[in-house]
C-alpha cells in the first residue's frame, strides 16, 4: 500500500533531460520564491498601502499576456533550450537590479514595479518552452507522474523560500533575499547549459499572429480544454488572496506567522504529491480538475473565516492540497491531447490560464481588502470560486465525462509521440 501512495519515479529515470530540469527547477524555485515574498514585503514597507502591493499584479498582467502568447508561437519555431536559456539568464539579471536597489541608503519604488513587469514578460516567453519540452522528454504513460514530480519540485522551492524569506528580510534585509535569488540563477543557468538542444521541426511556421490564432482555434474547438482553461481562471481569479497576507498577518495579530502563510499551500501540495501514486492509476482526470479546484475555494473560503492562525494555516494547507490535485488534471489533459506541432502555441494558453488568474486576483484581493477588510475580501473570493466552478462544469460536462483511454485527442496524442520517440 505504501508503495502504491509514493511519487512514480518513472520519468526520473527514464529521462537525462527531466533530471535536468527537476533539480533546475528547485534551484530556481527557491531562489525566485524568496524574491517573490521579499518583492511585496519591500512595496508594503515602502507605501503601507494594501492597493499598492495589488497593483503590482495589474503591472505584471500586459507583459505576461503579450509575452505568454508570443513566446507559445516562439517555442514551436525556435529551439527550446536555448530559449529557455536566454529567459533564464535575463531573470538572473532582473534579480541583480532588485539587488541593486534594495543596497541603495533609499530604495526606490519605481524599479520594483518595472522589475515585476519585466519578470512576468520573461517568464511569459520561457514557460511555454519548458512547458512543450516536457511531453518531448517524458514518455505518453509517464506524463502524470512527470506532473507529480514537477510540483513536487515547485513545492520544495515554495516551502523552503517562502519559510525563510520572512526571516531573511527580518533580520538580514531585502538584499539579502534578493542575493540568493541572484545566486539560484547562476546555479540555473549552468544546469541549462546540459541540456540537449531541442530544436523545432523542418517545417515549423515562423511566430506569427495568424500562427498564434490557429493555435486559439483549437483550443476553442476541444471543450476538454476550454473547461482547464476556464476553471483555472475562474479559481485563481476569486481565490487567490497571496498579495494581501501580510495584512492577514496583521489582523491576526500574528505578523511571525507570514512566512508560514506563504508556505501552507505547498506544504499541503507537498503532502498530495508525496502520496501521489495512485494519480498515475486514474483517467479521468477531468474530475481532478473540477473537485481540486472546488476544495481549492472551499479551503480559502474557510482560511477568510476563522480568525485563529492555526486554523488559518490549516486551512491553507488543504486548499493547496485540491489546488494541486487540479493542477495534475490540467497538467496530464494538456499533455495527452494537444499535437506536438502546437504543444508551443497551447502552452502560451496555459501559461494564461494559470497566470493570468493569479494576477487578476491579486487586484480583485487588494481592493476589496482596501473596501471590506481583509478577511471580507478572502471569504467571499472563495465562494465565489466555488459557485463558478460548479457553473463552468455543468457548462462544459465533457470535462468531467474525460478518460485518457477512449479521448480521441489522447490516443492521437500518443500514436504521435510514439512516431516521434521511433524517429
Amino acid at each position: 500500500m505504501l508503495s502504491a501512495l509514493l511519487p512514480d519515479l518513472s520519468p526520473w529515470r527514464s529521462s537525462r533531460d527531466f533530471r535536468l530540469l527537476w533539480v533546475q527547477g528547485v534551484v530556481t524555485y527557491f531562489g525566485s520564491f524568496m524574491a517573490m515574498i521579499a518583492l511585496p514585503l519591500q512595496i508594503k514597507d515602502l507605501t503601507g498601502s494594501p492597493l499598492a502591493v495589488g497593483v503590482m499584479g495589474a503591472v505584471e498582467l500586459v507583459p505576461l499576456v503579450v509575452f505568454g502568447l508570443y513566446g507559445g508561437a516562439l517555442a514551436d519555431s525556435a529551439d527550446r533550450r536555448k530559449l529557455i536559456l536566454g529567459t533564464e539568464a535575463g531573470l538572473g539579471v532582473l534579480a541583480v537590479v532588485l539587488l541593486v536597489n534594495a543596497m541603495l541608503p533609499d530604495p526606490m519604488l519605481w524599479p520594483l514595479y518595472l522589475v515585476a513587469a519585466g519578470v512576468s514578460a520573461l517568464a511569459g516567453l520561457q514557460r511555454p518552452a519548458l512547458d512543450s519540452l516536457m511531453a518531448r522528454i517524458v514518455p505518453h504513460d509517464q506524463l502524470t507522474a512527470a506532473a507529480a514530480l514537477n510540483a513536487l519540485r515547485y513545492q520544495l522551492g515554495a516551502i523552503a523560500g517562502p519559510a525563510l524569506a520572512g526571516l531573511v528580510v527580518a533580520y538580514a534585509g531585502h538584499a539579502t533575499a534578493y542575493g540568493v535569488t541572484v545566486a539560484g540563477f547562476a546555479v540555473s543557468v549552468v544546469l541549462c547549459l546540459r541540456l540537449a538542444p531541442a530544436p523545432a521541426a523542418h517545417d515549423a511556421q515562423k511566430p506569427s499572429l495568424r500562427g498564434i490564432a490557429e493555435g486559439a482555434r483549437y483550443a476553442w474547438s476541444r471543450p476538454v480544454l476550454l473547461g482547464t482553461y476556464a476553471i483555472d481562471l475562474a479559481a485563481m481569479f476569486f481565490a487567490f488572496p497571496n498579495t494581501i497576507f501580510p495584512f492577514l498577518a496583521d489582523d491576526l495579530d500574528a505578523e511571525w506567522s507570514l512566512g508560514l502563510m506563504y508556505a501552507a499551500g505547498s506544504v499541503g501540495s507537498l503532502a498530495l504529491s508525496m502520496t501521489s501514486g495512485w494519480t498515475s492509476r486514474v483517467r479521468r482526470h477531468g474530475l481532478f480538475v473540477v473537485f481540486g479546484a472546488a476544495a481549492w475555494g472551499l479551503a480559502i473560503a474557510a482560511a477568510g473565516w476563522f480568525s485563529n492562525v492555526w486554523l488559518v494555516l490549516l486551512c491553507l494547507a488543504f486548499a493547496g492540497a485540491g489546488d494541486m490535485l487540479s493542477g495534475l488534471g490540467r497538467s496530464t489533459i494538456w499533455n495527452q491531447t494537444i499535437p506536438e506541432e502546437l504543444r508551443g502555441r497551447l502552452a502560451g494558453i496555459e501559461v494564461l490560464s494559470y497566470s493570468v488568474g493569479p494576477q487578476l486576483g491579486q487586484v480583485r484581493a487588494g481592493a476589496m481588502a482596501g473596501w471590506t477588510g481583509t478577511r471580507a475580501s478572502i471569504w467571499s473570493g472563495g465562494v465565489a470560486c466555488v459557485a463558478s466552478v460548479g457553473l463552468l462544469a455543468a457548462v462544459l460536462p465533457k470535462l468531467i465525462t474525460y478518460d485518457a483511454s477512449t479521448d480521441e485527442d489522447a490516443m492521437r496524442r500518443r500514436a504521435q509521440q510514439e512516431a516521434l520517440t521511433k524517429a
